[in-house]
């Protein structure tokens, strides 16, 4: 439902990766895309600016023949050397060195740790080994020998370097760098507790995994501590795995239901007693969604949310005392966003915080005490995210597109709010740009793609934005994109009945006749944690190609409420309305598309989504029977009341104070007024949005006696990609359900 799981589907397709093989010239098939795989890009990073960026490392050679080095290259003259090799990832006791799924260069950059033989958690695989590695010596060092294989997660130096620190088997763990002396800092942890990490719904929701700090000095590690007792449980059933059923069990807080308790501790790193922050409020009512050390020592921000998601207040909390102050108060009619943002400048006197206070995302800065405020990026438009500030030069660097929120690119304005923005982003390269800023802001890894350019990569040069060399360049994967039967994807802005401007995406067959008239396939998602109409290049799009290469035109359209830049007003219409203006914009855009293009065949209109784009599918088809003829929504939630109180609660409120909007949101209050076709598709191990949602609508469709077509993966999750073939027989399946029910071709 957020951009992270919506992004589960891209992860099946994204930067589709070349093998020697190559596809058929000119045409698409499902076997090429799932099973064969032949459109990945090529493999780089992770990338580490090292020494304030006179340089970066990243992994280089083939994990499964000889292992990988981490190669150090200059920034300025690229000069390459090898910093470890894989002979040196090598323990004494094995023939196969480490292969890092991650690395940290400890502060001095004289030690790295590696994070290999990872398991996932949730959505990620943040539990694994860690070793250590000093560069003087070549000395390799597992941490956390005595505890489980694969159960640290989080590792991190002291700012000191005399220690690590991480989390196994829920508790939290300080490990001395040289003697390996261990100690363990919580025993609570276990069953309900859980100590310097989360619960489900806090790492999906407010994206919280690692869940413990380092002091400056060293001296302390504040962390969080999540008590799931008493939220209810749900059970996934495993019938595939066993010669009976297996049973999950995930502590999971539906809308309105109980939620875990949550405090902050501070424990020093010596171990002792914890001291425990004094924030005011129910803990099961509000949520302790960041913190960190205040640029010192001695104290700790956090960031606490109330239940309905439209205050956070900034609080400054002593920890010596556990004494607790609000700092300052971000609010909203509808709902507030955590802030990523917050930095401190000045020793300490000011910081940076995001909000919408002013009707657009902009970044001010605020002093210690909450009275001065300052807005450091005035204008009317969106920051989409803070990329780096370089306070000795005094600038802030950002991401931005105040003329087009379907792309990215780089701007800097100075630091005291006066000055203009300005574009560093080569204007003539229209698309999404994404970069990793050296430390002194000289050097940036610059990554840019466009819907019809596959993505390169290449080290640029600030703030001149000058080529110093080209570090992927993707040719490959160009040159067999550019051989393909395809046209590029357009976008183009309609003004629909309803009064909307919206953006739309569109790919037409290649052997295109306007003269003709072709069925129309929608891909939506249209909830707020994503936008689909975005020019940048995913390997879903190849799903799409694909199906444009058999007939079909494919159009997306971001309704209001997605997550485009385009404002608060725009983001924020929807509260309380979840599914019901997105389907209003969706249907409206539909009908100004068939007026305006008389290539659209309105006889065969289908919509299909995944996760909120599943829900999106049903609404429309529900709600607009006489527009859509055949819909397929994968891995949907069918009832609000469904899906987790975060998510759920920022966007519609309460249910206890607003349980008749829940209704009007959910599709399945109108499934009565099903007249197309419709295919539902579920994986029954979903631990995100539930197969209860698929069952649930089910009875209701049986119930008004209205037909349709179903398909169960068993045990598979929200992305659907456990399993052997299980990725190509989804989008066969789809295919085969669109070839007969939404008949391709021009007429």
């Amino acid at each position: 439902m957020k951009k992270a799981v919506f992004q589960l589907f891209i992860v099946l397709l994204l930067l589709l990766n070349l093998n020697q093989a190559d596809a058929q010239v000119g045409k698409l098939t499902l076997d090429d895309i799932f099973s064969k795989r032949l459109y990945r890009s090529a493999w780089f990073g992770p990338a580490y600016w090292v020494e304030n960026g006179s340089g970066y490392t990243t992994l280089e050679g083939s994990p499964s023949v000889r292992g990988v080095d981490i190669v150090r290259y200059d920034s300025k003259s690229g000069e390459r050397k090898v910093l470890v090799s894989a002979q040196d990832l090598t323990p004494t006791d094995s023939s196969e060195s480490l292969v890092p799924d991650a690395y940290t260069w400890s502060p001095s950059g004289k030690m790295l740790l590696i994070f290999t033989n990872t398991q996932r958690v949730w959505r990620y695989n943040s539990r694994g080994d860690y070793w250590i590695l000093d560069l003087n010596n070549k000395k390799l060092t597992q941490l956390g020998k005595s505890l489980p294989e694969s159960s640290l997660m989080y590792a991190k130096f002291s700012p000191d370097e005399t220690m690590l620190a991480y989390v196994s088997k829920q508790n939290i763990y300080v490990e001395e760098i040289g003697n390996n002396d261990i100690k363990q800092l919580t025993s609570d942890g276990g069953d309900n507790i859980i100590n310097g990490t989360f619960d489900w719904v806090y790492e999906e929701e407010l994206d919280c995994r690692d869940g413990f700090r380092w002091s400056p000095d060293s001296k302390h590690i504040a962390y969080w501590q999540i008590d799931t007792k008493g939220i209810d449980n749900f059970y996934l059933i495993n019938n595939t795995d066993s010669l009976y059923p297996k049973i999950k069990t995930i502590p999971y807080p539906k809308a309105g239901c109980t939620n875990s308790a949550s405090r902050i501790g501070v424990i020093s790193s010596g171990g002792g007693e914890t001291v425990w922050m004094k924030i005011d409020g129910d803990p099961r009512n509000n949520y302790l969604a960041r913190m960190d050390f205040a640029a010192s020592s001695e104290t700790i921000t956090v960031q606490q949310l109330n239940r309905l998601q439209n205050i956070n207040n900034l609080l400054m909390c002593d920890i010596t005392t556990g004494e607790t102050a609000v700092l300052f108060s971000d609010t909203d009619e509808a709902w507030v966003d955590v802030c990523d943002d917050m930095q401190w400048l000045d020793n300490g006197r000011y910081f940076t915080f995001m909000s919408e206070r002013g009707g657009w995302r902009q970044l001010y800065k605020i002093s210690r005490d909450g009275k001065k405020i300052i807005n450091l990026t005035p204008g009317k438009y969106d920051i989409m995210e803070i990329i780096s500030i370089n306070e000795k030069e005094g600038f802030l660097y950002f991401y931005a597109s105040p003329d087009d929120p379907t792309a990215k690119y780089l701007y800097r304005t100075r630091m005291d709010g006066k000055g203009k923005i300005e574009l560093l982003s080569p204007a003539d390269m229209t698309g999404h740009h994404s970069y990793n800023l050296s430390p002194d802001c000289r050097y940036a890894i610059h990554t840019f793609s466009n819907a019809s350019m596959p993505g390169s990569i290449d080290l640029v040069s600030l703030p001149d934005h000058k080529q110093v060399r080209v570090l992927q360049d993707n040719a490959r994967l160009r040159a067999q994109y550019d051989a393909l039967q395809i046209n590029d994807k357009e976008f183009f802005t309609i003004d629909t009945d309803n009064g909307q401007k919206l953006y739309c995406s569109m790919i037409k067959p290649f052997d295109f006749d306007p003269a003709k008239k072709y069925p129309v396939l929608f891909y939506v998602y249209g909830e707020p944690a994503s936008s689909t109409v975005q020019n940048v290049f995913t390997g879903g799009d190849l799903w799409h190609q694909f199906l444009a290469q058999q007939g079909y035109i494919i159009i997306s359209v971001d309704n209001r409420g997605t997550a485009m830049y385009r404002g608060r007003e725009w983001r924020k219409s929807i509260y309380r309305k979840l599914g019901v203006l997105a389907s209003e914009d969706q249907a409206a855009a539909v009908k100004t598309l068939i007026r305006t293009y008389s290539y659209i065949d309105p006889e065969r209109i289908g919509i299909w989504g995944w996760s909120g784009g599943g829900s999106m599918t049903l609404n429309c088809m529900f709600r607009y029977p006489g527009i859509y003829k055949t819909g397929i929504a994968v891995a949907f939630v069918s009832n609000e009341l469904f899906y987790d109180s975060i998510y759920q609660e920022r966007y519609m409120g309460l249910p206890s104070e607003n349980g008749k909007d829940y209704t009007e949101s959910s599709p399945v209050t109108y499934a009565k007024n099903l007249e197309g076709n419709l295919m539902l598709i579920h994986g029954s191990g979903d631990d995100n949005v539930h197969y209860q949602n698929c069952e649930f609508l089910i009875n209701e469709l049986v119930k008004q006696n209205k037909m349709f077509s179903m398909m169960e993966y068993p045990n598979r999750s929200h992305g659907i990609n456990e399993g052997q073939n299980t990725s190509r027989h989804l989008y066969e399946t789809m295919f085969r359900y669109l070839q007969t029910n939404l008949p391709a071709g021009a007429r």
